[in-house]
């Protein structure tokens, strides 16, 4: 069967309504018993990360798996002549990364065997979901915090003092033991200050801002300190609207996800991807709310490190869980928490190589998320 691009006097006939398909947020593709690319709407350029050009007339087994359960239930489609639906469906490949979609299968009718492939992404209601229970662990961290910062810090403030007077009464020979309870005590008390971050009631302040400019401010910080040696790259949106938020918490963000990053062993030259993107009509429901929130700026920090141990995957953003031998475990608990105050979200999807999180935020102010 020819394949050809879409031409303009097909908006005026029912069987490609491309007018009306470019308006959908979820991936349109209509392809032949050949798996082959007839037509794809704006969404789907988004979804698969190239142009129409590019879509249109090619195979889809070039963006999509060959072994994908996508190609079983297009065989299903085209041999019962009826529509199919399967949610949970995982899509893999080095050109989308991991993606976890819903697929819809219809048949056209008198096409001449022309299936429309319709691909909804639920990874990041699943992360969203999954955002609801870090942000109410975040919120038992902030009474903990409380509660240790009156219990805790004041008692250890007057150990420290005592140790730094006794300090003085003993020989040079017996102050190790001294210096090492001033050092304890300092170190719990960094602890605590970093839980007190979580305290609820601190204030946003929100207002329009450049998210490029707090990119770079993040990027000129890494790479005077724990990120010289690594190699920074840069693909970013030029016409990307204003993120409505707080700048330093934003850069506070950033900062941890770009220092993770470094942190990760690899092999080989060390390089970190900061990326934005706008994405359209990328609407999310959120658990137990009525209301769907948009979240089209898309904000990503890529590295090529060993990934994300499995141990750790499910409990990636919740407190105290870490991998690394001297980390507390609350900066990505802080990063989700900072995100959700500001009705985005994030994900990520790992891999030996590659390792991506994606943050989501609103163009304005969002309602806030309970």
């Amino acid at each position: 069967m020819a394949v050809r691009p879409l031409r303009r006097s097909d908006l005026l006939t029912d069987q490609f309504p491309s007018a009306i398909l470019d308006s959908l947020s979820e991936a349109v593709v209509v392809v032949d018993g050949d798996s082959r690319i007839h037509y794809a709407n704006l969404s789907a350029e988004q979804f698969f990360g190239v142009g129409r050009a590019r879509l249109v007339g090619h195979p889809l087994s070039e963006f999509v798996p060959e072994d994908s359960p996508l190609f079983s239930l297009l065989e299903q489609v085209l041999t019962s002549g009826g529509a199919v639906a399967e949610n949970g469906v995982t899509l893999s490949s080095p050109r989308i990364g991991n993606r976890f979609c819903g697929l819809r299968l219809s048949p056209i009718v008198e096409s001449d065997g022309l299936v429309a492939v319709s691909l909804v992404e639920q990874s990041i209601a699943r992360s969203i979901d999954r955002q609801m229970s870090n942000r109410s662990a975040a919120r038992s961290v902030s009474a903990l915090a409380a509660m240790l910062a009156h219990e805790v810090k004041n008692p250890l403030s007057g150990i420290r003092g005592a140790a730094q007077l006794l300090e003085q009464s003993v020989p040079d020979s017996e102050r190790e033991l001294t210096t090492l309870i001033c050092e304890e005590t300092d170190r719990i008390v960094a602890l605590v200050d970093r839980m007190e971050a979580f305290a609820e009631g601190r204030p946003i302040d929100r207002n329009p801002l450049n998210i490029h400019q707090v990119l770079n401010h993040v990027r000129r910080l890494s790479q005077n300190g724990f990120g010289k040696n690594v190699r920074f790259i840069e693909s970013y949106d030029p016409s990307l609207p204003d993120v409505f938020g707080d700048r330093d918490q934003l850069i506070q963000v950033f900062l941890n996800l770009v220092k993770n990053a470094c942190e990760v062993p690899g092999e080989g030259e060390r390089e970190i991807e900061l990326s934005t993107a706008y994405k359209h009509g990328l609407r999310l429901a959120v658990p137990g709310q009525q209301a769907r929130v948009n979240l089209p700026l898309v904000v990503s920090v890529r590295d090529n490190g060993r990934g994300v141990s499995d141990e750790i995957r499910a409990h990636l953003f919740d407190a105290f869980v870490t991998n690394k031998p001297t980390g507390t475990g609350l900066g990505l608990a802080l990063v989700a928490k900072i995100i959700n105050d500001h009705g985005g979200a994030i994900e990520y999807d790992s891999e030996p190589g590659r390792t991506v999180f994606r943050v989501m935020l609103p163009l304005q102010s969002p309602q806030a998320i309970p």
